[in-house]
C-alpha cells in the first residue's frame, strides 16, 4: 500500500503470498524520480551574408583551442563576418566525424575537429557564417584506399604524383563524384553553410608526358567538357539542399581564352555554383603581367585589373558579376606582404563593384592591421 506519505507499505497478507514479486518493483520504479533527459544538440545554418568577409582555416587549427581563441578574437574585433574551414584537404582525411554509411565504410575520416556541431554552433552564435573547403580531385588517402579512381601513369599503370608527390583523382571517375556528394552532405548535416570546392580540375604538374586516365577519355571528351559533366551531377546531387556552393578557380581564368590545360573555364562554371573565387593572388601571376616585372609588388593593379576582366566573362556569359568572391593573398611570396598590401587588394575588390572576398594564408597567421576595426 502507498501511504499518505508516500512511503511504500508492505504487510503480510495471505492472498500477496503468490503475487508476483514485479508488483514490488514496479511500485518502487514509480516512486523514482524520472531521469531527466539531456536535450539533442539542434544544428542550424545561417543564410550568406552580405557582404561577406572571410579567414581561412585549416581543420587542425579549427580543432585546437589556441588558434580558435585567436579566430575567434579576430571576428569579435574586425570586420570578419565568416571562416572557410577545412572539410577534407589534399590528404584526402575528413575532419569530422561523419555519418553517411558510405564514408564509414572507407574510414577516411580522422577527428581533427571531434566537436564540429558545438563548434559551429558557437560560431553561429556570433553570428558567423562558416564554409566547408573540400579539396576534390587531389586525394591521398582515397588513392591508397582505391588505387583504380587514381590518375597513373601511362608508362607502367602506377599511381601518377604532381611534383609535390601528391597523388590525384581521375576527374571521370563517377565514384569520386559520388564521394564527394556524400561528404557534402554530411557537412551540411553538421552544420556548415556552404561548400567550397577546390582542385576541381585536372593536374597542372609534374611529369605531365607520364600521364594516363582510365575514367576520362580524351579522345571522346575535352577537359572542360568532363569538368562540366562533373559541375553539373554535383550540383544536381545538392540541389535538394538549401546549400550554397562555391568554386575556386585559377586566378587566371579570368582573363585566359582556353582552359589551361586543366578544364577549368570561369563562364563554365558560373552556372552551377552560387559563388566563383578566383585566386587572384598578385604571387601567382607571371612576370610581365600587365608589364610588371614582379606582379606580387602590385596588389592593386593586379586584383583590379583580373576582377575586372572576370565581370565581363560573366557578363558575356549572361551570368552576374555578383557572384565573384575572390581569394585574396595574406602570405609572403614574391613579396612581403604587409597590412597596405592586404588593404589594396580589398580595394580593388570594392573598386571592381564587387562586395564580398576571402582571405588565404596557410599558416593561418594573418594581418589584422590590413582588416577594418
Amino acid at each position: 500500500a502507498i501511504t499518505a506519505g508516500g512511503f511504500l507499505l508492505l504487510w503480510h497478507a495471505p492472498w500477496l503470498t503468490s503475487a508476483p514479486t514485479n508488483y514490488v518493483a514496479e511500485a518502487l520504479v514509480a516512486l523514482e524520480p524520472e531521469t531527466p533527459k539531456v536535450p539533442e544538440f539542434v544544428v542550424t545554418h545561417l543564410p550568406t551574408p552580405e557582404p561577406l568577409k572571410a579567414l581561412y582555416l585549416t581543420s587542425w587549427a579549427a580543432g585546437t583551442k589556441s588558434f580558435r581563441d585567436h579566430i575567434l578574437k579576430l571576428t569579435d574585433e574586425t570586420e570578419i563576418n565568416s571562416l572557410v574551414i577545412d572539410i577534407k584537404d589534399y590528404s584526402g582525411r575528413i575532419a569530422f566525424p561523419v555519418i553517411n554509411p558510405v564514408l564509414i565504410k572507407i574510414g577516411s575520416q580522422e577527428l581533427r575537429i571531434p566537436d564540429v556541431k558545438e563548434f559551429i554552433g558557437k560560431l553561429h552564435k556570433k553570428g558567423i557564417y562558416v564554409i566547408g573547403r573540400v579539396a576534390v580531385f587531389q586525394d591521398a588517402f582515397l588513392v591508397a584506399k582505391r588505387p583504380e579512381l587514381a590518375v597513373k601513369r601511362e608508362s607502367d599503370n602506377g599511381v601518377w604524383r604532381d611534383r609535390k608527390g601528391i597523388p590525384w583523382l581521375d576527374a571521370g571517375a563517377r565514384e569520386v563524384w559520388d564521394y564527394t556528394i556524400a561528404i557534402s552532405r554530411d557537412a551540411y548535416a553538421v552544420g556548415f553553410d556552404e561548400i567550397n570546392f577546390d582542385y576541381i580540375r585536372f593536374p597542372s604538374d609534374g611529369d605531365m608526358k607520364d600521364i594516363a586516365y582510365t575514367h576520362f577519355n580524351s579522345a571522346s571528351s575535352t577537359r572542360v567538357k568532363q569538368m562540366e559533366k562533373f559541375f553539373k551531377y554535383l550540383d544536381k546531387g545538392l540541389n535538394d539542399l538549401p546549400l550554397p556552393t562555391s568554386v575556386d578557380l585559377f586566378g587566371l581564368t579570368t582573363s585566359s581564352a582556353d582552359d589551361l590545360g586543366i578544364g577549368q573555364k570561369l563562364e563554365i562554371a558560373a552556372p552551377y555554383f552560387d559563388y566563383i573565387a578566383p585566386m587572384v593572388y598578385p604571387s601567382h601571376y607571371a612576370s610581365g603581367y600587365l608589364g610588371f616585372a614582379n606582379p606580387a609588388t602590385k596588389p592593386y593593379e593586379v586584383v583590379k585589373n583580373s576582377l575586372d576582366l572576370a565581370s565581363l566573362k560573366l557578363l558575356n556569359a549572361s551570368s552576374s558579376p555578383q557572384k565573384l568572391r575572390p581569394w585574396l593573398q595574406d602570405f609572403d611570396l614574391g613579396a612581403d606582404y604587409t597590412a597596405e598590401m592586404v588593404r589594396a587588394q580589398i580595394q580593388a575588390v570594392y573598386d571592381a563593384g564587387l562586395t564580398s572576398w576571402m582571405l588565404w594564408d596557410p599558416s593561418n597567421k594573418y594581418t589584422v592591421g590590413g582588416l577594418d576595426k
